[in-house]
């Protein structure tokens, strides 16, 4: 009786693409004139856009209502305040490094944003990836081409934020831009990855600093990995899951681990890395 030899496993590589899918016609028709008519009406002068933003949550919460605000029960009264931006605040409004003007134009843009998330609509990214590319151009500082985010992102300012072209960011990451984040062109950051751009003094929590940090083109940030603030990730590096950058990445390299160091280098091999340390 001959014994077979075992197999190594086959690992198939495949192109990062997305599908290209679609809603039935109707709907279709639907979702591109609901972002049409609420982008015009946030943008026209003819609005306020705080105004605009408490219709639009009352509706995709709600529905239509022919119920006047004051008949409503007191706890309905109140959702319906918090659906208006200046009935709110967020947890950025609070540091003293803000420039409250220029968030406070972007604020009502922000909330539709992070409400839109929680809402029976958020999960659908049909809708989703068009919603939140109309709205990011009204809340960052640049926004590339082709821009694809997921639900449940949050940032602080916004203002200090930029992405270049074919960015892809995943659901559940937190980009600080309290410093500034500048993200360059086909960058992909996975679920769960922390980005940072401000650090408190180690005696004085009081005192806090705010460095610029750099994603530069071609970048890969894998799931749960953190850039601490003031950091350069340079082009086409990797950083590994769960990983903690701590200082700058140089460009090609793959980087793991607690703080994050070079485990390979693209085009080379572990070993011949470590050979020329």
């Amino acid at each position: 009786m001959l014994l077979s030899a075992a197999k190594e496993p086959v690992h198939t590589a495949h192109f990062m693409t997305y599908r290209q899918l679609s809603a039935q016609a109707l709907a279709e028709s639907d979702y591109d004139s609901f972002l049409v008519e609420l982008e015009r009406s946030l943008t026209d002068g003819r609005q306020d856009p705080n105004l605009v933003v408490q219709q639009t949550l009352t509706e995709i919460y709600y529905g239509p209502t022919n119920t006047s605000v004051d008949e409503l029960p007191i706890a309905a009264r109140t959702v319906i305040h918090n659906f208006d931006p200046r009935n709110v605040t967020t947890e950025p409004e609070y540091y003293t490094d803000i420039d409250a003007t220029k968030y406070l134009a972007r604020k009502p843009y922000i909330w539709l944003w992070q409400m839109f998330d929680r809402s029976p609509l958020g999960q659908n990214a049909l809708l989703g990836h068009r919603f939140r590319r109309m709205l990011a151009p009204h809340i960052f500082s640049k926004v590339g081409h082709n821009f694809k985010c997921w639900h449940f992102v949050e940032w602080s300012f916004g203002y200090n934020l930029s992405f270049g072209d074919n960015v892809v960011v995943h659901r559940y990451v937190l980009l600080d831009d309290r410093g500034g984040i500048e993200i360059g062109n086909n960058v992909s950051i996975s679920d769960y990855v922390n980005v940072y751009s401000h650090s408190h003094d180690i005696d004085d929590i009081h005192k806090v600093y705010t460095p610029v940090t750099k994603i530069a083109d071609g970048v890969r940030l894998t799931y749960h990995s953190t850039v601490l603030a003031g950091m350069t990730v340079g082009e086409n590096a990797m950083v590994g899951t769960g990983a903690v950058v701590t200082r700058d990445v140089a460009p090609n390299h793959i980087v793991v681990g607690i703080p994050a160091k070079t485990a390979k280098v693209k085009g080379q091999s572990a070993s011949s890395h470590f050979q020329t340390k």
